[in-house]
């Protein structure tokens, strides 16, 4: 494996996009207008968004060793990334999300994601060189405890910026991830679970990211809502409000803005610009159906100048 600007460290799935005018009632039918399937999971959106603005990126998470599972992969290639850090596990059915959208942005999301297909710790030894010489490593809490902290210890041996994105569900876990992490990224209901409370209104949700910046990150960006995004960096934060786009499909938004928020740090922007970037590139992402990103720098520009 050569090495990478981002190494994304999460979840590679099979995602089936549909599109409908409506959800039919209980033993009713309805047409299907959209149809998409193809490579997907919170960590493959993340690292083909990044690819797409740039990065060389790699992807560590797991698949089967099913038909699905080679078919993201071979995609995966496609798409330009390493696939070298992803696991095939014997026996195991390729995770499956099932995006279910209805006119006006409103979707629902189907898992059939098995137990055998989330990071073990001993998947990570096969990634350790890669993630020792990457620039940046995203690392998605959602996935168990012990394989996001084997994969925290393996951060502490590179000079990486470390981007975590989520909450884990143990306290212990949020501490360990505080203190290691450059930038934390979280959207409404994960920030209430990193500060132990519940946040009500943009100002609750600016005071938690002044205080997790204290926690140990560089940078935190948490999800206000309609508000916006807050903001947070030692000696300074503020809300940014969304770039105004007509939202096709929620599904990703988080995702492609995390990995623009990465690629914009990496190039050096300053918190705020990096955060406006990040913001217009998900904003191109809600205007498509299905989490998949279609960037480019042009386009994300753009959008920025128009914001």
């Amino acid at each position: 494996m050569a090495a990478v600007d981002v190494v994304v460290v999460g979840q590679v799935a099979r995602d089936l996009v549909v599109g409908v005018d409506e959800v039919p009632a209980a033993g009713g039918a309805t047409a299907v207008r959209h149809r998409w399937e193809g490579l997907g999971g919170k960590g493959a959106n993340q690292a083909v968004a990044a690819a797409q603005l740039g990065a060389r990126v790699a992807l560590v998470g797991v698949v089967g060793d099913d038909e699905p599972g080679r078919a993201v992969l071979q995609q995966a290639a496609a798409d330009g990334l390493d696939t070298g850090g992803v696991v095939r596990r014997p026996g195991a059915v390729t995770a499956l999300l099932v995006d279910l959208v209805t006119d006006g942005g409103s979707r629902r999301l189907l898992e059939d994601v098995a137990e055998d297909v989330l990071l073990r710790p001993a998947d990570l030894d096969g990634a350790a060189r890669l993630i020792a010489s990457a620039r940046a490593v995203l690392v998605q809490l959602q996935q168990p405890a012990a394989a996001v902290r084997a994969a925290l210890r393996l951060c502490r041996e590179a000079p990486a910026i470390v981007v975590v994105d989520g909450a884990p569900d143990d306290p212990a876990v949020r501490e360990e991830v505080l203190a290691r992490a450059t930038v934390v990224r979280a959207d409404a209901h994960e920030a209430e679970l990193l500060v132990g409370r519940e946040l009500d209104g943009v100002q609750a949700v600016e005071r938690a990211a002044r205080e997790l910046v204290t926690a140990g990150p560089r940078l935190v960006v948490l999800a206000a809502g309609a508000q916006g995004e807050v903001v947070a960096w030692p000696g300074g934060s503020a809300v940014l409000p969304l770039v105004p786009v007509p939202v096709a499909d929620p599904t990703g938004g988080g995702d492609t803005l995390t990995a623009a928020l990465t690629v914009a740090l990496l190039r050096g922007d300053e918190p705020e610009r990096a955060v406006r970037w990040a913001s217009a590139a998900a904003a191109l992402t809600v205007q498509r159906l299905g989490g998949r990103p279609a960037l480019d720098h042009a386009a994300v520009e753009e959008l920025v100048r128009r914001a």
